[in-house]
């Protein structure tokens, strides 16, 4: 016998959305409401929260000093340096207020949002990591977003446990690799997409447990091929100089190649490893996790993306490190229970519509608490005092419409087109300003002509000057620098310049990224129905796991 889903209309898209028995068992669970909204629409929202890429020069508003900051210099926000917000010297209850039941509590809580200090950047237990966002446990890393237990990793986003990484996406325990997207324990790769456990592979993709590979796929457990052919090592190492001769016409042109060759291969219709009962793309060692993305380790989780080490955790966006548990509607929760929409909250438990709380249970609507309990709006109350306040807000909540719902655009700290929104679910200014969103409307300015007339074709015939050069992006004129350790890294595997500025390679990689999203439609082998992140109009010829297997093994 089936599942039986109940059938809900999304109040923003007008479309007919489904939530399961589970969610249905774990919002009653938690006391709050189904959703009102597709889950389109609710990752949109959690993803609009999150900068991760804008760094901007402003000064520290406690010390002064110049740092840089996710929030702009213009922004209303009070924002401290890290050190100083994690320290001793100020303290977020100081800022508490009473509820007031005459208006309505998302209008309180922004009130209390312009004037609790705000982080200026996550750079957490990191060391010369000063120019990333979202980074802990690292060291030497530069303008990379979402980073933990790395050293020297460059212009990437979302890897864990890598050294040597320069220009990746979603790369796990990965060293010395460039330009990889959605690999697990590789080495020495370039160009290498959809892989697990390979060494000295390049431009190839859907590749387990290889090495020595060019322009290959869907190979496993095969050493020294070119072109899914065996071939000697003689053969594999002249092709190798050939490609990686430090021209910048032979990248490109070894990167159209690839990107062909990746249209003609079958796919795998859902990239994972290790999963039982689970539905979604990029999930590892899970087990009954439906409609995730990203995910690790975890059980009994959906409609997510980014799950880590956690239970029962549902609609929500990037929950782990170290493990969470019972967790509805959140961004951003860290080794914390029982919460419901939530962002930036660690170690905490039974919290509800908090930000950016550490070490806190049982409090309602606060923002930057440490070590607190029974706090609503930054106020200290007693245990009772907090028991009897609490349903009273919800009722306030209810009637306003608010309660069950994540933090609205209008709320939320970033324009859309600053935040990861608009990496995963692109829209237009007027589409963005249609759903409530704000818009950064950049100023028009001139960025500085390139100092460097040509770069050269060959890496070979660059200097070391060109560290002190500053170029601009072939795509958006954006202006950039190299670094001296990148310099070195490119010569010494051969690799030319780049010519376009990280933010637009960035923004290459992820569209080539897959959306987190599930779509209906048959095998190209024995026509059975799956679901699959591959949209139904696209050319890629996708296999289910069965006929997939039978491919390759």
């Amino acid at each position: 016998m089936g599942i039986h889903l109940t059938a809900m209309i999304c109040k923003i898209t007008n479309r007919q959305f489904e939530i399961t028995p589970a969610e249905i068992a774990l919002c009653d669970r938690m006391g709050i409401p189904y959703p009102t909204t597709c889950r389109e629409e609710r990752l949109r929202t959690q993803l609009a929260g999150r900068n991760e890429w804008g760094l901007y020069p402003r000064k520290c508003d406690a010390t002064g000093e110049k740092i840089l900051s996710v929030y702009r210099p213009d922004s209303p926000f009070i924002v401290y340096k890290n050190e100083y917000w994690w320290g001793s010297a100020w303290d977020a209850v100081s800022y508490g207020r009473d509820i007031d039941f005459a208006k309505p509590f998302f209008q309180q809580f922004a009130e209390l949002q312009k004037v609790v200090p705000r982080e200026g950047t996550t750079v957490f237990n990191s060391t010369n990591c000063e120019y990333n966002h979202h980074i802990r446990e690292s060291k030497n890393c530069y303008l990379n977003s979402l980073i933990a237990r790395c050293e020297d990793v460059y212009y990437s986003y979302w890897v864990v446990g890598d050294k040597d990484i320069y220009d990746c996406l979603c790369t796990n325990k990965s060293t010395l690799c460039y330009w990889c997207g959605d690999i697990n324990n590789g080495y020495g790769c370039i160009a290498v997409e959809e892989s697990n456990n390979c060494s000295d592979c390049y431009f190839s993709f859907q590749l387990r447990g290889c090495d020595h590979c060019i322009f290959c796929t869907n190979l496993a457990t095969k050493s020294y091929y070119i072109f899914n052919q065996k071939c000697t090592r003689e053969e594999f190492e002249s092709m190798k100089n050939k490609l990686f001769n430090g021209s910048y016409q032979t990248w490109t042109q070894s990167y159209e190649k690839f990107s062909e060759m990746k249209k003609q291969t079958p796919h795998r219709f859902m990239h994972s490893l290790n999963h039982e009962n689970c539905t979604g793309d990029h999930i590892y060692n899970c087990k009954n996790c439906h409609d995730c993305y990203d995910s690790f380790n975890s059980e009994d989780c959906l409609n997510g993306l980014s799950y880590d080490s956690s239970k029962d955790v549902h609609n929500s966006y990037s929950a782990g490190w170290t493990g969470c548990e019972v967790i509805y509607g959140c961004t951003v929760m860290r080794g914390s229970q029982d919460c419901a929409f939530c962002t930036y909250c660690w170690y905490s438990s039974e919290l509800r519509y908090c930000d950016s709380c550490v070490s806190c249970e049982n409090c309602f609507g606060c923002i930057g608490l440490r070590h607190k309990k029974y706090c609503i709006l930054n106020k200290q109350y007693s245990r009772e005092e907090y028991e009897n306040l609490v349903p009273r807000i919800i009722e306030l909540m209810s009637r306003q419409g608010e309660w069950g719902e994540f933090f609205p655009p209008w709320l939320l700290p970033f324009a859309y087109n600053e935040t990861a929104a608009n990496d995963y679910m692109p829209l237009t200014e007027h589409e963005a300003v249609k759903l409530g969103y704000r818009w950064l409307t950049k100023n028009k300015k001139e960025y500085i002509p390139s100092t460097m007339a040509n770069i050269p074709d060959n890496i070979s015939e660059v200097s070391e000057n060109i560290t002190k050069e500053i170029l601009a992006c072939a795509h958006c004129s954006k202006n950039y620098k190299i670094i001296e350790k990148e310099l070195k890294f490119y010569k010494t595997i051969g690799l030319p310049i780049p010519r376009l500025c990280p933010s637009c390679r960035n923004a290459m990689r992820f569209a080539a990224h897959n959306p987190c999203k599930l779509y209906k439609r048959s095998c190209a082998k024995c026509e059975a129905g799956i679901e699959t992140t591959y949209v139904p109009d696209r050319p890629e010829t996708v296999y289910c796991e069965k006929c997939y297997l039978e491919t390759v093994y």
